[in-house]
């Protein structure tokens, strides 16, 4: 009886992606429940987390199921934690566009950070940029980049659990119970962090990024260095510029076709595709060095493309490099309750 105990304590309990995203949810309904007044859309908020609490429950007891079924089978139990952090982070999909509910009721503060990349560089760099590489070969380096965003962060999960670093096992450092996969844990734990953290900012710092705003204005506008003041201009209206480049290229049709289906004027300042990415480089750097032939050049051509496609104001990836590594700090402090021997 008590090892029956023991195993449905270890398995009912959350994973720590599980915990940090319970974390972010319950903290969004509270500031719903503050906004109420003010959202748009907040029963289909509501049914969003409702539906995440679902799907985060029915993994939990679907692993619990299979572990009293087959109690013998370990490598099925690797991957159900592997399916159930991947929930985690495949979710950061409706998480993102969640951002904008909250922050089309403020003042956008576009013209803000419109006025700066004039004011600091003389131009719009946004719109400099593809004029000054319009190859389609330019173009599409630069959409490669960009696209290659998700993929790197899936490629680092699942190097680290596919192949887990058994030094830690051998040193005694204490490991989680799943196989001693818990540099796969941290890692994917510190970016699900780290996601909601620039999240926490876009709430309540709305910037939609060029392509929304110099459609809201007109280029004749920035070209002329007038900066118009939108208000909740964005609260009713979503339409953006179509990325720069190379318009038949494969992947500029991947981005353009991504952006449309899941973009919204939201989260540009600071860049989280610059943030994040430079994070995940520099969780490969600690934990597979041998990754950064590959990623280092991806991430390159990405820290360019968000300005390139105009997705971003120059002053918006100069701040997602600036914060990337003060999110990753902020993110292994607020995780050393989960990892007291990793972080």
């Amino acid at each position: 009886m008590q090892i029956g105990s023991s195993k449905f304590k270890a398995l009912s309990g959350m994973l720590p992606s599980e915990k940090v995203a319970a974390c972010y949810c319950a903290l969004t309904l509270l500031l719903m429940i503050v906004m109420a007044n003010r959202l748009v859309e907040s029963m289909a908020m509501l049914m969003m987390r409702a539906e995440w609490i679902c799907v985060t429950l029915a993994l939990i007891g679907l692993h619990y199921l299979f572990k009293c079924r087959y109690p013998a089978s370990q490598a099925m139990q690797s991957l159900f934690v592997l399916l159930r952090t991947a929930a985690q982070l495949a979710w950061l999909i409706l998480w993102y566009p969640d951002t904008y509910e909250f922050n089309r009721s403020f003042h956008n503060l576009d013209h803000f950070f419109a006025r700066a990349d004039f004011q600091l560089f003389g131009c719009q760099p946004s719109l400099e940029f593809y004029d000054l590489l319009p190859s389609p070969v330019w173009s599409e380096a630069f959409n490669l980049g960009y696209w290659s965003y998700y993929p790197m962060i899936a490629l680092l999960v699942a190097v680290l659990f596919f192949f887990p670093n058994t030094k830690h096992r051998q040193q005694g450092v204490a490991v989680a119970p799943y196989d001693g996969r818990s540099q796969f844990s941290l890692a994917s734990a510190t970016i699900l962090t780290s996601f909601f953290l620039f999240y926490a900012i876009y709430i309540f710092l709305p910037v939609a990024g060029p392509q929304y705003y110099f459609q809201a204005v007109g280029i004749d506008q920035i070209n002329g260095g007038h900066f118009p003041v939108l208000g909740t201009y964005f609260s009713s209206h979503t339409e953006a510029m179509p990325p720069s480049g190379y318009v038949d290229g494969f992947f500029y049709q991947l981005v353009a076709g991504a952006q449309e289906a899941g973009e919204r004027p939201t989260a540009a300042f600071p860049s989280s595709h610059i943030g994040v990415s430079t994070i995940v480089l520099l969780l490969a750097c600690r934990y597979r060095p041998k990754l950064l032939w590959l990623y280092l050049p991806l991430w390159a051509l990405l820290c360019c493309a968000t300005v390139y496609i105009r997705a971003h104001y120059l002053v918006d990836a100069i701040a997602g490099l600036i914060t990337a590594p003060i999110v990753l700090w902020i993110a292994s402090r607020l995780l050393r309750p989960l990892f007291p021997t990793e972080t």
